[in-house]
């Protein structure tokens, strides 16, 4: 299955002496594993628990407040507003409120973010070939980040049901060993999944869009903003990319997603709802309330996530290969083409 992908990585590494990777420091630096082997993907994932896990817990203040805003505009009418109301009411402790749910379930869904992204590209582009993986590489990007974005859910929607009630709810349980019980007792095991398909609606585009644009985002920047190969750029440089392609990344996420997740968030506040009767009470307007805050969120967020997940891969001594070249193969014929 990972032939294809390991084939084009070892002829990454002839390139490099001794089949090793020098850095501009001249460090030489021995890979620990294979691309696509079990190693390989359980690091992955440990990456993706760390940068998703830490990040969200991070802006849980930030978070509430867009939570609030979503669900209850004329009592939080602004971001300002939405921090001065929620101080005034619960003390500073309260922004903190909702902080464990997110850290479990972000941490959940972060292994199979990106663990399982890097096995769908591997998976996807062995079925395309070596020249349509090019070709047709955006594509492949956004067929690999939605696959592993459909599993990552699952893993995340109990959590995300328990932190949305405890963070909008007024009166309602504030902790999750309190909360957790509490939806399963009156609801059932539905309480904790009534939110998925919106959940998906919301994070499926999100993800589809911060995996294809960085990754091409990170090609530009190589080709025509960066003065020198990737191979010859230091390790702080190539995580200075990779933390600016995950910020332009980051807004276009925000963007896309928020309607989605204004319904998730007004969804999970109320006990018996619908996603059709969300979406009519909000109105299209109240769609998109909330969008400033989330787009810092999540501009800072992605950013973050990316840097973490990279510094990950270069600390365990990953293979990381180079933005993507046109084959040789495919070079030949359309120089043929054009003879």
């Amino acid at each position: 299955m990972f032939e294809r992908q390991k084939e084009a990585f070892l002829k990454y590494r002839e390139h490099v002496k001794d089949k090793q990777l020098v850095a501009a420091s001249g460090e030489k630096i021995e890979y620990s594993c294979e691309v696509g082997s079990p190693k390989f993907y359980a690091l992955c994932a440990f990456g993706g628990l760390l940068s998703c896990g830490l990040t969200h817990t991070a802006v849980v203040p930030l978070d509430l407040v867009k939570c609030r805003i979503q669900v209850d505009p004329d009592k939080y009418k602004s971001l300002g507003n939405g921090f001065k109301v929620s101080v005034k009411e619960g003390g500073a402790k309260s922004l903190t409120l909702g902080w464990a749910p997110t850290f479990i379930g972000y941490s959940m869904q972060g292994v199979g973010k990106f663990g399982f992204y890097e096995a769908f590209k591997i998976l996807y582009s062995n079925l395309l070939g070596e020249e349509n993986s090019y070709l047709y590489r955006t594509s492949m990007y956004l067929a690999a980040s939605a696959s592993a974005e459909f599993f990552a859910d699952i893993f995340l929607c109990p959590m995300e049901s328990v932190k949305v009630r405890i963070q909008t709810t007024p009166g309602w349980s504030t902790t999750l060993r309190e909360g957790a019980p509490r939806i399963m007792k009156e609801e059932g095991i539905r309480g904790f999944y009534k939110g998925l398909v919106p959940l998906w609606s919301r994070q499926i585009p999100y993800t589809m869009m911060k995996f294809a644009c960085f990754e091409r985002t990170v090609e530009m920047l190589y080709k025509y903003v960066v003065p020198k190969p990737r191979s010859d750029c230091t390790k702080a440089e190539q995580l200075a990319v990779t933390f600016v392609a995950g910020y332009i990344a980051g807004v276009f996420c925000a963007i896309v997603s928020h309607p989605a997740d204004s319904i998730v968030s007004k969804l999970n506040a109320s006990e018996g709802g619908t996603v059709v009767s969300a979406a009519k009470e909000l109105g299209m307007a109240g769609m998109w309330k909330g969008l400033g805050p989330r787009i810092i969120m999540i501009g800072t967020l992605t950013a973050l996530q990316w840097f973490i997940y990279d510094s990950v891969k270069v600390a365990f001594r990953l293979p990381r290969p180079p933005p993507p070249e046109m084959p040789e193969s495919l070079k030949r014929k359309l120089a043929a083409q054009q003879a």
